[in-house]
């Protein structure tokens, strides 16, 4: 839970024991009905107290979705809780379905969004729909008070309450807890207080019952590591010998002076633009979610050391979201996160370093001094001030509590639970995970290599898949198998065509600028699905890309127009490539800059490219041409080089027909 989330929320106008004095679950049974436009799933609501202490009264009404099994009438069920927390789940049902498929054999499924998120009377202020003015901190504040003292029934606990009432008026005997991310912890905290109604835990990207750590000091722990696998295998053999020494080096620059560079927009019209250590930070971060972004930091980082600000300026704003420049807000397709129940929850039961009832300025002093005690290598190769100033603690000293301070988690059960990390998760990294199932007898952990935050969500290679088969087939979860990384590290920008390798029976100019092209367009490619995947959605026709020195790039349904694109400073693309089921079909580009040997290419079927570059004519098969390339392993086909340039690509965006057509996607 960084801030950079909340702070993305706001700007935009948008746990174990019992409480003595907890009123008894009434015994309302569910009564379910068709869902409208979902006929898989019965819909039903459960109203539950808003707070089972009595300090507040009312209700809150959840909504439920259920698939039957055709064994029906079912003892137990899986229940599915989504992360955030402010995350709604029903949006998630047919996905959910998928993945726990192994699982409803004799078990029905259930959803529903919990207390305050999606359809469950969202929680909402009017601070956060204004435009924003001040600190997040003070905007946080105004939104405590306007939602007053409801805001402490929006508590884990009670989420685990409204679980145990779920699950008696539905009349299950035991339930299988499916938690991703936050949903983790509710269902850890609910197998700590319910321990007899638990039949099995499957847990995806861990968050400690008793978590988050505040200052987030495992996620910078895992840094090296990350860093390390995204480079194994001699993946940034030709990009840097250490990407964490590269880290280190640029952080310590960033922390005296801001990067100051420059990107071009949607229009290609240069806009000076800055990194700061934080910046930094939040690039990495984003990267949990957004393998795209992981493969392009070893390099956008040994270019800034370089002197090159460019890649890493745009890695940036591929990062806040900013790239591409869109004609229209996109349709929201993927499941919102409830911006006030994020502040809610996470305010009044994250453990910040302060006592609850001191006001802003002692809780931020005290912050201050719990941060400084601790050992400086603990933010490695990021200091104290970084890891503080990207953190919730500065927002949330400002929310005044309305609970009291969350009770310690009681022991875990010894029942049958799987747990996923992705190698490459960095918010809720592998060894929380391995702390989490030392703490339940006969827990399987599964690492899956390659793979960041929500690990059946973002897993390319199956393992994660094949990890919930075998454990609710009974048997023992296989370890997962290295593979190559599907987003390998991208190659080093060339910052001039000289440093452009020629093909074998073109050199020279003309061959420079041909090779040149190609690395261009693979570089149009990778934004595109970058920036698709930032979205968590389909990008709306007429974005466009502003190229990395210069023009534009706009893509449609129908055509991909490009005008002076350039990926290397001196060489243009322009043209229109018509796009046919989301692939470039043959085209004629024409080719100019002052560096580039001016002339047309032209990309044709079965794998050649022909056309006249200077004064010279070629016809050239694609196998021949030897791409910049970040990895010094031999390539899938000769030397072009299928890793650096076919990612798989859930985006309805662009490939190139032939040898860099991109690999079938396999995420929801």
């Amino acid at each position: 839970m960084s801030r950079r989330a909340l702070r993305a929320a706001l700007v935009a106008p948008l746990l174990g024991a019992a409480v003595a004095a907890i009123r008894p679950i009434p015994a309302t049974a569910l009564t379910f009905a068709p869902c409208q436009g979902s006929p898989r799933f019965d819909c039903a609501t459960l109203p539950v107290p808003l707070d089972r202490s009595g300090r507040v009264a009312g209700t809150v009404n959840l909504s439920v979705e259920r698939l039957a099994t055709a064994l029906a009438p079912a003892a137990s069920a899986v229940l599915a809780l989504a992360g955030g927390p402010g995350q709604a789940t029903l949006p998630l049902d047919d996905f959910i379905a998928r993945a726990m498929s192994p699982a409803l054999a004799a078990r029905d499924l259930i959803l529903f969004d919990q207390r305050g998120t999606g359809t469950s009377d969202p929680l909402s202020c009017r601070a956060f729909a204004a435009p924003a003015t001040g600190s997040v901190g003070r905007l946080l504040e105004r939104c405590a008070l306007q939602i007053g003292p409801a805001r402490g029934a929006y508590t884990t606990q009670e989420s685990v309450a409204d679980v145990e009432s779920l699950r008696r008026a539905a009349g299950y005997e035991r339930l299988v807890l499916y938690g991703t991310s936050y949903g983790t912890k509710v269902a850890l905290q609910y197998a700590a207080r319910y321990p007899t109604h638990v039949e099995a835990l499957v847990l995806d990207s861990v968050v400690p019952a008793n978590g988050p750590e505040p200052l987030a000091i495992p996620s910078f722990g895992a840094i090296p590591a990350v860093l390390a696998e995204l480079c194994s295998n001699h993946a940034c053999a030709n990009i840097t010998a250490n990407p964490l020494r590269d880290l280190a080096r640029l952080t310590a620059r960033l922390r005296r002076r801001p990067l100051r560079g420059s990107a071009f927009d949607g229009a290609g019209h240069r806009r000076a633009a800055r990194v700061s250590e934080s910046d930094l930070l939040q690039i990495l971060q984003a990267g949990d979610l957004n393998p795209a972004l992981r493969a392009l930091l070893p390099a956008a980082v040994r270019s800034a050391l370089r002197g090159d600000p460019a890649p890493l300026v745009r890695l940036h704003l591929l990062a806040l979201g900013l790239i591409p420049s869109v004609p229209r807000q996109p349709v929201e397709n993927s499941p919102p996160i409830d911006e006030a129940l994020f502040a809610a929850t996470s305010c009044e039961e994250t453990p910040f370093p302060w006592q609850r009832e001191r006001p802003p300025a002692t809780r931020l002093s005290e912050a201050l001094a719990a941060v400084h005690a601790l050992p400086s290598g603990d933010f490695f190769p990021f200091d104290a001030r970084t890891a503080l100033a990207t953190d919730l603690v500065p927002d949330c000293a400002y929310w005044p509590d309305a609970s009291p301070a969350p009770a310690p988690a009681g022991a875990l059960p010894a029942v049958p639970t799987l747990i996923l990390s992705g190698g490459q998760d960095l918010r809720t990294p592998s060894s929380v995970a391995a702390q989490v199932a030392a703490q339940i007898p006969g827990a399987q952990l599964q690492v899956v290599p390659y793979t960041g935050h929500s690990v059946l969500g973002s897993d390319f290679s199956g393992c994660a898949a094949a990890a919930v088969s075998a454990f609710f087939a009974a048997s023992r979860v296989a370890p997962c198998v290295p593979r190559s990384d599907p987003f390998a590290p991208t190659p080093i920008a060339p910052t001039k065509l000289a440093y452009v390798p020629a093909p074998r029976h073109l050199g020279g100019r003309p061959g420079r600028t041909l090779t040149a092209v190609l690395d261009t367009l693979i570089d149009l490619s990778r934004q595109v699905i970058s920036a698709t995947l930032q979205a968590e959605q389909e990008l709306p026709s007429g974005s466009s890309f502003g190229g990395l020195r210069g023009g534009y790039a706009r893509l449609t349904s129908s055509a991909a127009m490009l005008r002076r694109y350039s990926f290397v400073s001196g060489v243009q693309l322009s043209g229109t490539f018509p796009v046919r089921n989301g692939a470039l079909q043959p085209a004629t580009i024409r080719i100019s800059g002052r560096q580039a040997a001016p002339g047309t290419v032209t990309f044709g079927l079965r794998g050649f490219v022909s056309g006249r570059l200077g004064r010279v004519h070629f016809h050239v098969s694609l196998a021949t041409v030897k791409l910049s390339r970040s990895s010094a392993a031999p390539g899938g086909a000769g030397p072009w080089p299928w890793d650096a340039g076919a990612w798989p690509a859930r985006v309805s965006g662009f490939r190139l027909t032939g040898p860099v057509e991109a690999r079938p996607s396999r995420l929801p």
